[in-house]
């Protein structure tokens, strides 16, 4: 077995590269294909639709200091489901040169889901309000980016 040093060596990394651009270009016929009729549903838009669903619980349950409930909802926005990677493939390649600030958004949001967890367990209402605020924001810049145009191109609405 190759020690872990390998694995990542430049030829098995550039194979690596190759595969995902082989893989991501038999997958482009299909973002460009993509229409209300012909793609079916995203698991992106299950994630979206739990993660609102969990923000909203979260709300509840700071109003009631339900301190352990929010350290629990933190965790799961911050850890929340990944897309199977054919689907991944094909937002990025939708995303295009964005994909470094879609990214972004995503890693603010569980960082901030993580400080949001912390202070929840400290029983810090202040900080548990003001880190829920930050996965807000996060969550909020990257639909005023994305959403419109993911809605579009995805699910054919306008």
């Amino acid at each position: 077995m190759p020690s872990q040093s390998h694995i990542f060596s430049p030829p098995r990394a550039a194979a690596v590269a190759l595969m995902m651009v082989l893989v991501g270009g038999a997958l482009l016929p299909a973002v460009a294909a993509d229409t209300p009729d012909q793609a079916p549903p995203m698991a992106l838009t299950a994630i979206m639709r739990d993660l609102g669903q969990d923000m909203q619980a979260v709300t509840a349950a700071i109003a009631r200091e339900d301190w352990p409930n929010v350290a629990r909802l933190a965790v799961r926005i911050g850890d929340h489901p990944q897309p199977p990677l054919a689907e991944k493939l094909r937002i990025l390649a939708f995303v295009g040169k964005d994909t470094a600030r879609f990214r972004d958004y995503d890693k603010h949001t569980h960082e901030a889901a993580q400080r949001l967890a912390r202070a929840a367990q400290d029983k810090d209402g202040t900080a548990t309000i003001s880190a829920f605020a930050d996965v807000q924001t996060a969550c909020l810049a990257c639909h005023q980016q994305f959403r419109q145009s993911f809605q579009a191109h995805f699910h054919g609405r306008q």
